[in-house]
């Protein structure tokens, strides 16, 4: 089971890439051996390009089957994920260069007690219908509270991101430092990016290097929908790489480092490999409220005259499907990181937390929640999703 290694993670990437623009950085995270801060700091610009959901695993088996693949020849090195394995902790991780130790943000679904409410965090809503948070005065701060890399960095700092999540709360938020640019389609992202590094001039603050973040999320949405083996998947892929491919070459001669990672990988499941705990009432009834995290990495917040009746049944029911632990027993072993803990972390990941095993999925649905299916899946300590390449391009 791979779990997080907070020496050789996409933690200790952002602290190089920090450290590279600014030197005084702290962190309980060392920076990245196989990219140390003062190969980066060499360089006049760093495109950061993150592609959800590109894990490793997936690289090396589908990546050589590519001719010139820019992706798989500059791979550099394997590196882990956060804990859990999934976009709302690891994106925060490349949005505020801490675990989710500090950050605190665990999952998909998210329990706010500040607010008394599942959330579901990254859209800042209720799990369940409903506006955002802030606009029912609840400011996103309070919630988003972990200084943005933005703040870090001393440079001229630009963020290339979806034109459908750009102005959300929580990109606002973690963004709100930098330069935003909206994109359509992956054509106008790449050209985006050209025209930031070749282009745009910050005369204001006379800042000479840039730190430009881009982020892409379909790759993720491909391998959800239709699953990382499928031929559908693959043909994004090596447009993904093709594209990427292009942008180097543009970009050759201004002293760009392109670096190229991933949140987590993605495994595929079945839904014969699915749990729906509405056919579990027995189970169903010692929680105090829905199941949170992921459909790989469950969060249980259990009524204390049931903890008992709880783990008998997921130790007799679920003894092939998943792995039980208490929350805070995970904590204390460094899987979530390093250091002093957030003091939101403890009610977010609430008392046991389940790890599924091989590819088992688990989903609690709500009232007015469709019963859905989603082939890959992602969260869990597979190599799948654990493992995520770091790509050096040198332009």
């Amino acid at each position: 089971m791979p779990l997080p290694d907070y020496k050789n993670s996409i933690v200790n990437l952002m602290t190089s890439i920090i450290q590279s623009y600014n030197q005084n950085y702290k962190s309980p995270y060392k920076a990245l051996q196989q990219i140390p801060a003062l190969e980066l700091k060499q360089t006049t610009n760093i495109v950061f390009f993150v592609i959800d959901g590109l894990g490793y695993e997936y690289l090396q088996r589908y990546g050589k089957k590519i001719k010139d693949s820019v992706l798989q020849i500059n791979c550099r090195a394997k590196i882990t994920s956060v804990f859990p394995s999934t976009t709302a902790a690891a994106i925060t991780t490349f949005n505020t260069g801490a675990a989710p130790q500090q950050h605190a943000l665990t999952g998909w679904y998210m329990y706010l007690k500040e607010l008394g409410i599942v959330s579901t965090i990254l859209q800042f809503t209720p799990r369940i219908g409903g506006v955002p948070f802030s606009k029912t005065n609840v400011d996103p701060k309070l919630i988003f509270c972990e200084k943005s890399i933005f703040e870090k960095i001393n440079a001229a700092k630009y963020i290339v991101n979806g034109l459908d999540i750009i102005s959300s709360d929580y990109s606002i938020v973690m963004t709100n430092k930098a330069k935003r640019y909206a994109y359509k389609n992956l054509n106008q992202c790449c050209k985006t990016i050209k025209h930031i590094v070749r282009n745009v001039h910050n005369n204001q603050n006379k800042q000479k290097r840039k730190f430009i973040y881009a982020y892409w999320p379909y790759f993720d949405s491909y391998c959800h929908h239709y699953g990382t083996t499928s031929k559908i998947t693959l043909k994004h892929f090596k447009r993904l790489n093709m594209k990427i491919n292009a942008l180097a070459k543009q970009l050759s001669g201004t002293n760009t480092v392109i670096i190229v990672t991933a949140d987590h990988g993605l495994i595929d499941t079945s839904k014969e490999r699915t749990i729906f705990l509405k056919d579990h009432p027995k189970l169903q009834e010692t929680l105090v409220m829905p199941l949170t995290g992921e459909r790989r990495v469950a969060y249980c917040y259990v009524r204390p005259n049931k903890t008992k009746q709880f783990e008998q049944y997921v130790k007799q029911k679920f003894r092939k499907e998943c792995k039980l632990y208490k929350s805070e027993e995970l904590v204390r072993k460094g899987y979530f990181g390093l250091g002093l803990e957030n003091p939101r972390l403890a009610e977010r990941i609430g008392d046991y937390t389940l790890i599924m095993k091989e590819n088992y999925i688990i989903f609690d649905e709500l009232l007015g929640e469709e019963r859905s299916f989603h082939i890959g899946n992602h969260g869990g300590t597979s190599k799948e999703e654990m493992f995520v390449p770091l790509i050096v391009i040198k332009c």
